[in-house]
């Protein structure tokens, strides 16, 4: 047995000493939703009672978050000055 452990042991100091191999990384490409084509996510992290209002309001006007939110943004961007683009 003591022998099995010294082994490991030396098999492991093997492994430490050795080169890691390099290998050519391989880009990944999701497949996008045709509905995301031409969009960027815009976001932020909030409460959780960000997201539960959002939703009862959501659910109040029979209307989506991505709706609501761009409804927000418009106003903001009026608010500053600026062109409403959504």
């Amino acid at each position: 047995m003591a022998n099995s452990l010294q082994a490991a042991l030396d098999g492991s100091a093997v492994e430490a000493t050795r080169k890691p191999v390099r290998t050519k990384a391989v880009a990944k490409t999701k497949a996008r939703k045709p509905s995301r084509e031409g969009t960027v996510l815009v976001g932020a992290h909030f409460s959780p009672d960000v997201q539960k209002q959002l939703r009862m309001l959501a659910a109040e006007e029979g209307t989506t978050n991505r709706a609501l939110i761009a409804e927000a943004l418009n106003l903001l961007f009026r608010k500053k000055g600026k062109d409403a683009i959504l």
